[in-house]
This record gives C-alpha cells, sequence and structure tokens, in this order.
C-alpha cells in the first residue's frame, strides 16, 4: 500500500456538483435547525468557525493547517491524515461544518466538495498496516501526517502552523535518546515535509473549521478506501464496519485468519493464519 493511496478516494468535482452539494448541505442545515427549536428538542450543536485559526494568522501565521485522523484504534486498513490549510483570505466555513463523529455518512460526503472549494487547499495522507506495525500507532500517524503536510507545502510553500486536535502532540519528531537511537525502525523521512510549529487544542475538531474540514475529508477518504478493499474481502464486514473491532470482524478473524491489510502487531484473533493478499 503506497503513501498516496487515501488520497486516491477524493474526487474533484465540476462546480454543478459543488452548487448540487451546496444546496443539499443548507437544506440539510435547515432542517436540523427546525428539529432543534421544537418544545424539549436537544442541546443545539457546536459548529465550527474560523475564530482561532483567525487568531493564530493575526499573531503571524501565514498559513495554519488543521489537522485530524482517522483510523487509529481500527484492527485493519490504514490510518489517514486529513489536512486542511486556511489563511488570511479564507471565508466562513460551509454551513452547518462540524466533526466527522457528527455527521452522518451521505452528509459527510456532501461536504467535501464543499471543503475542497472553501480552503485554501487540503490533502490526505495514510500510512499501511505494515508501516503501524514497523513504527508503531504514533510513528505511523506521524508519517502519514507529514505525508499530508508535504502535500499542501509541494503546491503552497512551507506551512507556519498546524492546529491538531487535543492535548497531545503527535506529529513533531521526538527528541533523539537512547532508546530512540536504538530503535530497530526509525521514522521514515518524507520528501518535501518542513517541520511547522504545532498548537494544540481540546475538541479543535469540533470548533475549529479547519480541523473539522481535516476530520470530514480524512473519514471520507478512509471509508471509501475500506469498501473498496471489502469487494476482495467480504468476509471481514469493512463495508461497514470500516476496519474496526466489530463481533463480525473479530469472528472472521478467527474463522479465516489475517489479511496484509490487518495490522498484525495488535495481537488479533486469527493472527496466526492469513486469508491471502486479494491481489
Amino acid at each position: 500500500m503506497n503513501e498516496d493511496v487515501a488520497g486516491n478516494y477524493l474526487f474533484a468535482v465540476t462546480p454543478t456538483q459543488e452548487d448540487t452539494a451546496r444546496a443539499l448541505v443548507v437544506k440539510h442545515h435547515e432542517a436540523l435547525l427546525k428539529r432543534k427549536a421544537q418544545p424539549g428538542a436537544a442541546k443545539q450543536r457546536v459548529y465550527a468557525d474560523l475564530t482561532h485559526e483567525r487568531s493564530l494568522i493575526e499573531r503571524g501565521s501565514r498559513l495554519v493547517a488543521g489537522m485530524d485522523e482517522v483510523g487509529r484504534g481500527a484492527l485493519a486498513g490504514p490510518v489517514v491524515v486529513g489536512v486542511c490549510v486556511v489563511g488570511a483570505d479564507t471565508i466562513d466555513p460551509p454551513i452547518g461544518l462540524t466533526d466527522s463523529k457528527e455527521i452522518s455518512p451521505d452528509m459527510r460526503d456532501a461536504y467535501v466538495p464543499l471543503i475542497q472549494g472553501w480552503s485554501t487547499d487540503y490533502a490526505v495522507g495514510s500510512a499501511s498496516p505494515q508501516e503501524i506495525d514497523a513504527h508503531g500507532i504514533i510513528g505511523a500517524l506521524r508519517l502519514a501526517g507529514q505525508r499530508a503536510i508535504a502535500s499542501v507545502e509541494s503546491r503552497l510553500g512551507p506551512i507556519d502552523t498546524v492546529l491538531l486536535d487535543g492535548s497531545h502532540d503527535w506529529l513533531t519528531e521526538p527528541e533523539n535518546d537512547l532508546f530512540s537511537l536504538l530503535e530497530e525502525t526509525p521514522d521514515v523521512a518524507v520528501e518535501g515535509y518542513t517541520q511547522p510549529r504545532v498548537v494544540t487544542r481540546v475538541k479543535a475538531d469540533l470548533a475549529c473549521a479547519a480541523v473539522s474540514g481535516a476530520s470530514v475529508i480524512a473519514k471520507v477518504a478512509r471509508d471509501r478506501l475500506m469498501s473498496e478493499l471489502d469487494t476482495s474481502f467480504p468476509q471481514y464486514g469493512w463495508v461497514t464496519n470500516k476496519g474496526y473491532g466489530s463481533s463480525g470482524h473479530a469472528q472472521a478473524l478467527r474463522d479465516i485468519g489475517t489479511t496484509i491489510h490487518h495490522r498484525l502487531s495488535w495481537h488479533l484473533p486469527g493472527a496466526g493464519e492469513t486469508a491471502g493478499d486479494g491481489e
């Protein structure tokens, strides 16, 4: 699985398709607001804006890249990192944009062309199950994130600041120490990547539009990829579980064994057997 695999699942769209997606998103958002206004309705959902990104730009950042990951806890498939870049001239985000987990699958698909048209640039990067086994999940996340950043930097030049969801900076290379020097599988150098300043923010995927956009494009790209892999390995149910540890997925691992798309270092059921490579 090559480093560009996830990016192959974000499709170029025409202006007509973007207009259609925008109309669908607006209609859905208006219906949601109407339901929320009814007596006894649940608390209003939080939508993302550019308040934090604009604050970073006002303090000297030329380009701010929101970044989010998907697939960290899956049993199969790559880990995918999305990047959504904004600048001083970026307008307000598409209406209703928020964390991908708060958006239904069909609406996530609708948001993708809007995010593509709204952002200064965007990209996804991935790290394969073999790279996860070799470098660990944090090392693989770093590799996928660096690939995504290198992709946008090839078009825009250096990214000043990356805004990460959460409180842990998994993108920045750790300082060398005795243990890292003894590792048999050092991190892979990504051509074209320059280390940006990293800012973390808890719940940035909900409140910061660049991170929300990154979460949506990463989720859509990985879901499309896993649905395609399901055509070769339908026994595992990847079209529905997307490689995560559902009961059906676990049972298939016990009954059939693993594939080249599984993370073998994770002590999976059936890890001693292989179901083939599907090629």
